[in-house]
């Protein structure tokens, strides 16, 4: 393997790895504090608590009270957020370079040190209640959710990563903790950065704070989820009908996850995709229309959504299921292929610039390859995608009998919904 002298990676003795990027054209650093831990983590009792920790991780250290994290990030201009997933948590800022010390620090501090005061946890508790009303409040939100658990049934990849009101409302400061300290464990942590740092003395500085902690017992297996195909309605007074329809995809290390990316993307991923052209431009049924692409470390979905009229459900559903057939039964022309392996790699290429972005990339790389991909590696393979491998798996994904529908609104009686999908 050749050095790069831009790229640090080190494994401390109790598992947690440390990689820095150096990206000497920009002026910011970017570090997340990664956990491969989410939501798919969780019994059904646990269901939110990794995201109540991700809230919890900024309320307050051993000694730093919570407005003391908020304002000693504001003080430098810095930028911190945290984000959980079904399968991973990550913690991070993003400050100017002169100020990456200080990152540093308070990023290490919070993950090492949150108290996960009982106090604290009942100030956070409505809050939490109200990010779940406002996903409820959110139509287009809340339909991906339902198609979720429908498409998932009761695996815990079919439950809502913010938990439910019953379950937020029963945990204590002591879940909280318990939760943290036998799941957060050092082989599942990953620390990153990306921009203009010195990857040797970032890594220095990491590693004394990260070296100590200790390993806490076995990390539950995670269990293969299996699809499930079937229609969904959820009535609502709303305006439009939103539909969220999908097949079974590919997992983040399956060897078509090129083909995957590029077969959402000619079904709905930008403005000259099929949906986006077929439904939107030339039948004026939808003005959001959209395909889209979800990947875990199993397992996949590929789906596509739109909302439209009351009186329009079953015409664009019949649309949509029209240009998956086509994507079935006919290679795609070489122009439109060519144009699709464009715009994906532009779009990396421009998302490369960005040290948060960067950083992101280099810690989901570790996660999935455990290695350093790089973005050569990716467009290569992107480009070598043909149109016979988009066609094979558009007949993996798209076969009859595995396709979930899921409907919110206002859905009219006598649509015969189940006769489209088989």
């Amino acid at each position: 393997m050749v050095h790069d002298p831009k790229i640090k990676k080190i494994e401390l003795g109790n598992g947690i790895r440390i990689i820095a990027h150096r990206m000497p054209h920009v002026r910011s650093v970017s570090m997340g504090v990664w956990a491969n831990v989410g939501a798919r983590d969780e019994a059904a009792s646990e269901n939110g608590l990794a995201h109540m920790i991700e809230h919890m991780i900024f309320k307050g250290t051993a000694s730093r009270t919570a407005f003391e994290i908020a304002r000693q990030f504001d003080a430098i201009g810095g930028q911190t957020n945290a984000f959980t997933s079904m399968e991973t948590t990550c913690f991070h800022a993003r400050v100017l370079d002169q100020h990456s010390d200080v990152m540093v620090d308070m990023l290490s501090d919070i993950f090492l040190n949150s108290l996960f005061d009982a106090e604290e946890v009942e100030k956070e508790r409505p809050v939490i209640l109200q990010e779940i009303g406002m996903v409820e409040d959110s139509p287009e939100e809340f339909v991906h959710m339902v198609l979720g658990e429908t498409f998932w049934a009761d695996h815990p990849l079919g439950r809502s990563i913010l938990g439910s009101r019953d379950s937020v409302q029963g945990f204590d400061a002591e879940a909280i903790r318990n939760f943290f300290h036998q799941r957060y464990r050092p082989e599942r942590i990953l620390i990153a950065a990306a921009g203009n740092l010195d990857p040797e003395r970032f890594v220095e500085q990491v590693a004394p704070a990260f070296q100590n902690i200790p390993s806490t017992g076995d990390f539950p297996d995670r269990l293969r989820a299996r699809s499930q195909s079937c229609v969904r309605v959820v009535p609502k007074d709303l305006e439009q009908v939103h539909i969220c329809v999908a097949g079974p995809g590919v997992s983040f290390t399956d060897p078509q996850r090129y083909a995957f990316m590029l077969l959402s993307t000619l079904l709905g991923g930008n403005m000259s995709s099929r949906l986006f052209q077929e439904i939107r431009e030339r039948r004026g049924l939808a003005y959001s229309v959209y395909s889209f692409a979800n990947s875990f470390e199993d397992v996949g979905m590929l789906g596509a959504y739109a909302a439209v009229g009351p009186g329009d459900v079953r015409e664009a559903l019949e649309l949509i299921l029209a240009e998956t057939e086509k994507l079935k039964l006919r290679p795609v022309e070489p122009a439109e292929l060519a144009d699709a392996k464009e715009y994906l790699k532009a779009g990396m290429i421009l998302a490369s610039e960005s040290s948060d972005n960067e950083m992101v990339r280099l810690a989901q790389n570790e996660i999935h390859f455990q290695r350093h991909v790089y973005l050569e590696e990716v467009l290569e393979n992107l480009d070598a995608v043909t149109a016979d491998d988009l066609r094979k798996l558009a007949q993996d994904v798209f076969r009859p009998g595995q396709t979930a529908l899921t409907l919110l609104g206002p859905v009219p009686e006598g649509c015969e919904l189940d006769t489209l999908l088989n």
